[in-house]
């Protein structure tokens, strides 16, 4: 379960209430679905922006997510762990920005790679990095490394009644 705010901002144009950060827990039960998309946001070390689509995990306060080790996604991050995660779930808009460092202790990569067996994903840990029968085309061949994303900051826009939009701020 991702962690409570220690701040939460109102963001509202409208006079509608800040969103309570219940309201995106509990659309994040969804994950992960194959008809929920959520972009990876990365920059090079020149600067420039990338967006890949990632499938992810909620797990332990964090988001976990798979990458291949040549990906330019896995590149960036090497080369700079911040990142953004943005995904449409039930009713809210949600970009959450923090920092991804890659994730190779046993243990983390045995209860992860469980979670996605869990949803359909046949993952099982492998050395530093996890390993299937298959993964999205763009991930490139097995092993994928593991990275835990930590949040810092999450902008949410309801799309659903009640309306709002919230900046949180975690610690």
């Amino acid at each position: 379960m991702l962690p409570d705010p220690v701040e939460a901002v109102d963001l509202n144009i409208y006079g509608d209430a800040k969103l309570p950060w219940s309201r995106v827990r509990e659309a994040m039960k969804d994950l992960p679905r194959p008809e929920t998309p959520v972009f990876l946001g990365t920059a090079g070390s020149d600067g420039r922006p990338h967006a890949a689509g990632v499938g992810c995990m909620e797990y332990d306060g964090g988001v976990f997510f798979t990458s291949g080790p040549k990906t330019r996604k896995s590149r960036n991050l090497a080369a700079n762990p911040a990142c953004t995660l943005s995904t449409r779930l039930p009713g809210v808009d949600l970009v959450m920005e923090g920092h991804a460092p890659r994730v190779t202790e046993p243990a983390v990569l045995a209860q992860v790679a469980a979670l996605f067996r869990g949803h359909g994903w046949p993952a099982e840990p492998d050395g530093g990095a996890i390993t299937a029968p298959y993964s999205a085309q763009s991930a490139g061949p097995p092993p994928w490394h593991l990275y835990r994303c930590t949040i810092h900051t999450a902008v949410g826009v309801a799309l659903s009644s009640p309306h709002g939009a919230t900046r949180w701020r975690f610690g």
